[in-house]
């Protein structure tokens, strides 16, 4: 069993041994299928640290800000922040929604070509038209001008792609149209966009099993996915020429270029940033949470964050996701402390905690 898979099963384990006595002290949360390992993790150390349960379902970022926003979970996580519809909808709900920045990490173009056992070089351009349907066979010549000295196959490229609301396609789409203005019009940004071409799989583990049982596949999964799952993945073309492989040090060096000028919001873009090391399909994992809290509840939900952002960082470089920045990590703060202002007294209406 993977690292991933070890975690994974500790901490649902010691959530379903706290289930029946702990009720008051635990958190149901869920959303992006890219943090989930992250998730995993933090939820198994907190528990050994505080004693509070973490309960977090991947089921894509799409499903955790429909969830937060109805109530369904204390928080939910997403690798695209909420659009002004979301937020406005979550506003006649309950009120104010923060963005709280997690952690970092990468989307790459994972493949099945076996046989083929250098990286293979990828331009955004050319992973547009692939997702295009413009691009079909892996020996086209838009890829084999791009690797010089491997022998492609003659062979169509299976393309796969998530069919639920996903962070990680907001990522993956959102850097495809800052690279081709073909995608930008005809597809556009979203968790969910109209797919000219693929197979549609649920979650990044859907998209990383089809892509491993399918000779010829190419799909976008998380990094950690990648590795976990020792799946072959191909070096980007940032914007300064350098084709790039992600790891913590490309994906920092992204962070470093693009956040320069973060909104006062937190909801940002670190797709395509300037920077020779910079790796250009990166992106931010957000919790999503109201505001307005009862206070026990509201209490529970900042300690979590609060501990994720500070102490829980160290934990990210053994599941290879990158650190916050620390400029970011005190405006993260700055929104959990709204949070504790925005507590409401507990009444009987409220929802269970």
């Amino acid at each position: 069993m993977s690292g991933i898979g070890r975690t994974a099963v500790a901490a649902a384990v010691l959530l379903a041994a706290g289930c029946a006595g702990h009720e008051g002290r635990r958190l149901n949360a869920g959303g992006s299928t890219f943090v989930y390992p992250m998730m995993s993790m933090w939820a198994h150390e907190y528990y050994k640290a505080k004693d509070i349960e973490v309960n977090y379902q991947s089921i894509g970022s799409g499903g955790g800000i429909r969830q937060m926003t109805a109530q369904t979970f204390d928080f939910g996580c997403t690798d695209g922040p909420m659009n002004a519809e979301q937020l406005k909808k979550a506003a006649s709900v309950n009120g104010e929604v923060v963005h709280v920045p997690l952690c970092m990490g990468a989307v790459v173009p994972a493949y099945n070509l076996p046989g083929v056992s250098e990286p293979l070089r990828f331009t955004g351009e050319v992973l547009a038209d692939i997702y295009l349907g413009k691009v079909t066979k892996w020996n086209d010549p838009a890829l084999a001008g791009l690797n010089p000295g491997i022998s492609l196959p003659d062979q169509e490229i299976v393309v796969v792609r998530r069919s639920d609301g996903s962070g990680t396609t907001y990522v993956w789409v959102d850097y495809l149209s800052k690279v081709s203005p073909e995608w930008k019009t005809r597809v556009g940004v979203g968790t969910s966009v109209n797919w000219p071409v693929g197979i549609g799989q649920k979650g990044g583990e859907g998209v990383a099993g089809q892509v491993r049982r399918s000779v010829g596949s190419l799909g976008y999964i998380e990094l950690t996915y990648a590795l976990h799952n020792d799946i072959p993945f191909g070096l980007v073309r940032n914007r300064e020429g350098a084709f790039v492989r992600a790891d913590l040090k490309s994906v920092t060096a992204a962070a470093a270029g693009a956040l320069t000028a973060i909104p006062d919001d937190l909801r940002y873009s670190i797709t395509d940033p300037p920077g020779r090391d910079s790796y250009p399909v990166s992106g931010t994992v957000w919790a999503v949470v109201y505001v307005n809290q009862p206070p026990a509840k509201g209490r529970l939900i900042v300690d979590f964050l609060r501990w994720v952002i500070r102490d829980g960082q160290r934990f990210c470089a053994e599941m290879d996701y990158a650190r916050l920045p620390e400029g970011l990590v005190e405006r993260a703060e700055r929104k959990l402390d709204l949070i504790q202002a925005g507590n409401r007294p507990d009444t009987a209406g409220d929802r269970n905690p």
